[in-house]
């Protein structure tokens, strides 16, 4: 894994400025989604830390109408 290749934080708080979602926001709908308590700040310090989990990346991402695939590479 080459950490130069993307830069975690900047690629979520992209797609969170694209589709216009605050990041209090998704912490109110991944409270909904995931049935867990995230505040602002958890989610905030998860994204800066670049540590969510790759669950709580598919919520996000599911949240935000985007899916998450792995593909091998040829």
């Amino acid at each position: 894994y080459n950490t130069e290749m993307v830069n975690i934080k900047n690629y979520i708080k992209s797609l969170l400025q694209l589709n216009a979602v605050t990041i209090t926001k998704m912490a109110e709908l991944m409270n909904e989604k995931s049935g867990k308590t995230y505040t602002r700040g958890s989610l905030a310090n998860k994204i800066n830390r670049e540590s969510l989990t790759l669950k709580e990346a598919y919520i996000l991402a599911d949240i935000l109408g985007y899916d998450i695939e792995f593909v091998k590479r040829k």
